[in-house]
């Protein structure tokens, strides 16, 4: 996921804040690990990484996340992330900061 900060006013284009899976995308690109995969790999070359989880910036570790995937080998990237999309959104949503945080999260300002 990725959103959009708010404009300062400014004509320059905004950079995307990259949260849950995109952010882990731009991980895994960045990367020197190659797929197949399996989580025990993962875990050791990104399982330290910090993740921002939504869009204040709230972050957890890879390795919390991948403890909560039921799959053992990753075909391709886009397998391990398919599987981690469920746990971050999971994730995402209990420790969201209740209504007034989400309708904040989505006002343009």
């Amino acid at each position: 996921m990725g959103v959009r900060p708010p404009s300062g006013g400014d004509d320059e284009e905004p950079e995307s804040i990259e949260f849950g899976i995109a952010a882990v995308d731009a991980r895994l690109k960045e990367s020197d690990l190659s797929f197949p995969a399996t989580r025990d790999d993962v875990d050791a070359e990104l399982g330290h990484e910090r993740i921002p989880y939504n869009v204040h910036g709230s972050r957890i570790s890879l390795g919390e996340m991948l403890a909560e995937v039921e799959t053992n080998e990753f075909r391709s990237r886009q397998e391990l992330l398919n599987e981690l999309h469920g746990p971050f959104e999971a994730y995402r949503k209990e420790h969201s900061g209740g209504v007034i945080q989400q309708v904040r999260s989505m006002l343009p300002f």
